[in-house]
């Protein structure tokens, strides 16, 4: 009998840090097999091959989606980040190839979800459910979602965490690190270890599902006096540090709107650039992950669900007013000012600004010119991207003028690039102005918003 494509999925997540390790080593020497042959083939074509190109091969992209899917954890985790803010960049075959990561995580067959559950609540856990199903609704990179309902009858959502993603962070972090490193996407004379040392912090805070139920909470309260969309409810009898209990809330993938009417999909794309302009400049926190999976869409109310707190983290205000003076810059076309305000926040290094000063004026006017359009802006069309890449590239492949923003910065950009991207996939037409100008004037005090018990978590 032929299992359903989901269940299939479901494989053993490899918990000790010698397993996932060995896991990594059987990687290494797969993409090590693929580099020869493919070096092996273009000798034959009468090519001279370079590392790079026989590293970067759909077919060693495919070797490598399929094993962090199965390790999930920060190892998928940092290779849907790669993936998604690559964006328009990543070639078509490898944007595809790794856009696996996305939504084709292997799930915890259920002994082992058995096993985690009876550890975080004990061997009688069932007797406080009237129905718990035992196939996930959803499987991410650090854990998997559950349908349950209770004893007295509430409908839950649990996320379940996979058994030794906290332990293995540092490691998976580095093992990524290693494999970037070995692609030539680092050169050698950049320092990422800051940035590493950033990423393994959020990831530990991801991890830590208590935190995500506070910062749920929190969000539920900053948004109360938006109608548009909705935040679960924390559950906190049920939540542990490694099991998440909430109010389950219907709602469709947020992608399925790309089929919606022009109007519904311009709505839904105004309401979440509202939201994420309010986390930047009004409420001084911000869910960094813009995964299309943390956005769900209700044909019935037309709401917004918004999920998955575990990567929301506070902005600091320098930050949000780096980003004030590059969006009135911007609007005001005044490329010198872009240039300065970019330099000033830290999106550009003074080196690539010495070396490639024509191309980045070439590429600020590209934006300058979007932005100055009156009226809707289409989202849809992607033609800009184009005149973009190619300045880009050319900026890109000169390695000396590298410079690596502040993590304040990347994850901030993270949630914004995410948010285009999905107005992209859904064609979206926005008046990107008007609803931008609102906060180009003085600073907007944070505002404040208690937790039941605990403070605000930074």
């Amino acid at each position: 009998m032929t299992r359903p494509p989901y269940e299939s999925r479901g494989r053993q997540v490899p918990s000790g840090r010698l397993s996932r390790f060995g896991q990594f080593g059987r990687l290494a020497g797969s993409v090590a097999g693929g580099m020869i042959a493919e070096g092996a083939r273009r000798l034959v074509d009468g090519e001279r091959p370079q590392l790079r190109d026989m590293l970067l091969t759909p077919a060693n992209f495919g070797k490598i989606a399929d094993r962090l899917s199965h390790l999930r954890g920060a190892a998928m985790k940092l290779g849907q980040m790669i993936s998604m803010d690559a964006g328009d960049l990543l070639p078509a075959e490898l944007s595809e190839i790794m856009g696996r990561l996305r939504d084709n995580a292997h799930h915890m067959p259920p002994a082992q979800l058995q096993q985690v559950l009876a550890r975080e609540w004990g061997p009688d856990w069932r007797t406080r459910f009237e129905r718990f199903d035992l196939r996930p609704i959803a499987a991410a990179s650090i854990g998997q979602v559950h349908r349950a309902v209770t004893r007295d009858g509430r409908e839950l959502a649990i996320k379940v965490q996979y058994p030794g993603v906290r332990e293995s962070i540092d490691a998976d972090v580095d093992n990524v690190a290693t494999l970037l490193r070995m692609s030539g996407a680092i050169p050698r004379g950049i320092d990422i270890t800051p940035l590493l040392a950033e990423a393994k912090l959020q990831l530990a805070e991801e991890a830590d599902y208590e935190r995500e139920g506070q910062q749920m909470t929190l969000f539920g309260q900053l948004l109360a006096d938006t109608p548009e969309v909705v935040v679960p409810t924390l559950d906190p009898e049920l939540t542990t540090s490694r099991v998440l209990a909430m109010t389950f809330l219907e709602g469709r993938p947020i992608e399925s709107l790309e089929t919606a009417p022009q109007a519904d999909r311009d709505r839904a794309m105004q309401t979440l650039m509202t939201v994420v302009l309010r986390e930047l400049f009004e409420f001084g926190v911000m869910q960094t992950d813009p995964n299309f999976a943390n956005y769900r869409f209700q044909p019935l109310t037309g709401r917004l669900v918004l999920l998955d707190f575990g990567a929301a983290r506070p902005v600091a205000d320098s930050t949000a007013q780096g980003y004030r003076r590059l969006l009135r810059t911007g609007l005001a076309g005044d490329r010198t000012a872009v240039r300065q305000a970019a330099l000033a926040a830290g999106f550009l290094g003074p080196t690539a600004v010495a070396r490639h000063g024509a191309r980045l004026d070439q590429m600020i006017d590209v934006i300058i010119g979007e932005l100055g359009r009156p009226g809707l802006f289409d989202f849809g069309d992607r033609r800009f991207v184009a005149a973009l890449r190619d300045p880009g590239m050319e900026i890109a492949a000169d390695t000396g003028a590298w410079h690596v923003p502040p993590a304040d910065i990347l994850f901030v950009q993270r949630k914004i690039s995410g948010t285009a991207l999905l107005a992209a996939r859904l064609k979206a037409r926005v008046d990107v102005r008007a609803i931008v100008e609102p906060w180009l004037n003085a600073p907007v005090e944070p505002m404040t918003a208690s937790l039941p018990s605990d403070p605000v978590l930074t």
